[in-house]
């Protein structure tokens, strides 16, 4: 009997599944993914929040692109870095190491004097960045079944609320203050991530321990892939932010996309050969789940990242709010994104059922680009508050569901390839969103700054203003007038004053000759009655005629000037731009010709008018008619993102109709891993079992206590021990 019940005992206990990490060890975790994830979001809002500040004060906000796709390539391209490499070498010296370049990033970019520069050093910081996008999805697929997920969604919505709310504030704080300690105050903006990144350090390395199961199979490291990344992304991105510069079929372009093209193949051609070494191995593709999430990652990325670019500027150039108060303002998109987020989580732990958020997530976006599709220059905030609340509830739905499909389609032991490939193609599709869509709304903003002027209402108020010294001479309206009308107003004043300068020559004229005239009728009647000789006539004549003739001007002039709306100046006629009804007057008489000849001269105007987009703070208080064409031309502009947004979506939203995904796991990758390492000792032990029984030997049941101690679960999980030996 004891021969019998030997392999029964140890079969139950190698077929005995503990789990790998308890309860309380994936909360040690959470904890520090959470402060790696506080790092990055807080980053995100701040600078968002400062961007038209810095934009303003390096005079280069129309380069704003160059700064958010610089910090945009550089986290693409080693999202699947450090992806690969986390299942090389682990998750966790990866991760630090990633947090340490994002800090010296940061604390680089303080110092940045120009736009270009400061792009630069936000692409040092994407660089460490990469492993902030992706390593906390592996990690989180590693350690959490994807239906148990929903149980821990809270901490990290409470921590991205909070630094959603935090970081505007504080964003706000910085770039409304001039100078902080000494320092200008939206430096601050990345200081303030140095003692954040070394909390979230300090908590990575307390907290952050995994559990090793199994063997680390050494493989290669696709450097010639991330070359081939690069190579095929920074010309397309580059091409996408100068094009309008250069032209988007000069020579420059077409060698852009070339590069770009053959950087493609190059890439494609890499991965294909080093095969499951591949930072993306194309075997993932062979799953219709996984290249169809991915093809969604990119649309969504693409539509999400660019459009929602705009808001924070709309927010502060359009509805004048304060870089604190726009951040304030954005609240309601984050509010729908945490609640979508956290109801779609729960529906799916509780059924398993999560394609559906696919289908209502892209069309909730495409109903919140609809919304925001329909905005006007004088739009409420509450209107644009309904508009971000829709689309943050799109987002939410789409944020967990499209990773949850591609982590679901591959193995275990694929988890961190796939979370990285995941963000990896979203950050492509918002690079090139954010990159392409910025550099629309730069590049069509001059020209529907310039259609809005050939609106003569808006022109005409806008003329008023501008020709009132009163106004013009403000303080707060200074910057506006050298920026925008002064040079307008003074060719205007000067084609004023020439036709007035004709008006005086013509009655002063009238008026000489009138009064020559006159005193030659009178003279020679004198002559003629013999009271004057004929000799001092001429003479007599030049004297009085002097002396009548300022008298008679001056009163030619002053009837010429009811007529022509102007005043007697200097002896002159003059207008008095001070004066409601003679400004009045030429303002009526300009506009409709202003108006016309601006639209006649759009392409010229629009060139000389796009440094008008490189600092905007010139707009800052001055009067509402004066920067009404910008913000009319800015909100048309905005509106053109918005419909580019919303055509991208809803191509997403028809391709979630063909997405069908895998059923969930309820097992997580380490769990899948350590059972299945469990499984492949279990079949050991059970052939070392038999083949003990079936040699009849005596004292099987001690060899077989042996076998089944030494490939105990335990052992082959490689559980950490109370010692706390982990990895």
């Amino acid at each position: 009997m004891s021969t019998v019940s030997a392999p029964q005992q140890a079969a139950s206990s190698v077929g005995d599944s503990k789990p790998v990490m308890s309860h309380g060890d994936i909360l040690l975790v959470i904890y520090a993914l959470m402060a790696a994830m506080f790092l990055s979001s807080l980053d995100q809002t701040i600078v968002g929040t400062a961007i038209r500040t810095i934009g303003d004060d390096l005079h280069g906000l129309d380069k704003q692109a160059w700064v958010t796709t610089a910090y945009l390539i550089t986290s693409t391209i080693t999202v699947p870095i450090y992806g690969k490499l986390s299942d090389i070498f682990g998750r966790r010296p990866l991760f630090l190491f990633g947090i340490a370049v994002f800090v010296l990033g940061s604390l680089m970019s303080s110092f940045s004097t120009s736009m270009l520069m400061l792009a630069g050093f936000r692409g040092v910081t994407g660089l460490g960045a990469g492993a902030l996008m992706s390593l906390p999805l592996a990690i989180m697929g590693d350690i959490l079944a994807p239906r148990e997920r929903a149980r821990y969604q809270a901490y990290f919505f409470a921590v991205f609320g909070a630094s959603t709310v935090v970081g505007p504030l504080v964003g706000g704080l910085f770039a409304g203050t001039s100078r902080i300690f000494g320092i200008a105050g939206w430096r601050w903006v990345f200081l303030v991530n140095v003692p954040v990144g070394l909390i979230a350090i300090g908590m990575i390395v307390a907290f952050l321990h995994l559990p090793k199961v199994g063997d680390h199979v050494k493989t290669r490291i696709d450097w010639w892939g991330a070359a081939s990344v690069i190579v095929a992304l920074v010309p397309l991105l580059v091409v996408a932010e100068q094009g309008r510069s250069w032209g988007w079929t000069s020579g420059v372009s077409i060698t852009c996309y070339v590069i770009g093209a053959l950087g493609v193949v190059s890439f494609l051609l890499v991965e294909r050969r080093l095969g499951d070494d591949a930072i993306v191995p194309l075997r993932l593709f062979g799953s219709h789940t996984f290249s169809m999430a991915t093809i969604l990652s990119v649309l969504v990325g693409f539509g999400m990242f660019g459009a929602m670019m705009t808001i924070p500027l709309f927010l502060q150039i359009v509805l004048g709010l304060t870089p604190t108060e726009s951040g304030l303002a954005v609240i309601p998109m984050v509010f729908g994104l945490a609640m979508a987020a956290m109801i779609s989580g729960q529906i799916t732990a509780r059924t398993g059922h999560y394609r559906i958020f696919t289908t209502t997530g892209t069309g909730f976006m495409a109903v919140g680009f609809v919304i925001l599709s329909f905005m006007k220059y004088d739009t409420s905030l509450g209107y644009m508050m309904i508009g971000m609340f829709v689309l943050g509830a799109g987002v939410g739905q789409l944020m967990q569901t499209l990773i949850l499909a591609s982590q679901t389609a591959v193995g275990p032991r694929d988890m961190g390839v796939a979370s990285s490939c995941s963000t990896f193609f979203r950050q492509i599709g918002g690079t090139l969103g954010t990159a392409i869509m910025l550099s629309v709304l730069f590049a069509v903003l001059p020209s529907n700054m310039i259609n809005s002027m050939t609106n003569q209402q808006t022109l005409h108020s806008a003329l008023d203003d501008a020709l009132n010294p009163a106004v013009a001479t403000a303080p707060a309206n200074q910057a506006i007038m050298k920026q925008m009308w002064t040079p307008i107003v003074q060719p205007v004043q000067a084609n004023v004053q020439t036709q007035l300068d004709q008006a005086t020559t013509r009655a002063k004229d009238a008026a000489d000759q009138a009064v020559t005239q006159k005193v030659t009728d009178a003279v020679n009647g004198q002559v003629a009655a013999g009271h004057l000789p004929a000799a001092a006539a001429p003479t007599a004549i030049e004297q009085q005629v002097a002396g009548a003739r300022p008298a008679a001007e001056e009163q030619a002039l002053t009837s010429a000037s009811a007529q022509a709306h102007a005043s007697v100046m200097d002896g002159r006629l003059q207008v008095n731009w001070s004066d409601n009804s003679q400004r009045q007057f030429w303002v009526d008489q300009i506009t409709p010709q202003l108006a016309q000849q601006i639209d006649q001269n759009k392409s010229k105007l629009t060139n000389s008018s796009s440094s008008t987009t490189s600092d905007t703070s010139f707009l800052n208080g001055a009067a509402k008619p004066l920067t009404k064409p910008f913000m009319v031309g800015f909100t048309e502009s905005s509106v053109t993102i918005y419909w580019i947004g919303f055509a991208v979506i809803m191509l997403a939203f028809v391709l979630s109709w063909f997405f069908k995904v895998p059923p969930l796991r309820n097992s997580s990758a380490l769990q899948e891993q350590a059972d299945e390492v469990a499984g492949d000792f279990s079949t050991e032990v059970k052939q070392a079992e038999l083949g003990t029984i079936d040699s009849g030997e005596s004292g099987s049941t001690a060899d077989v206590t042996v076998a089944s101690d030494q490939y105990h679960p335990a052992r082959a999980r490689q559980i950490p021990d109370n010692s706390g030996n982990r990895d």
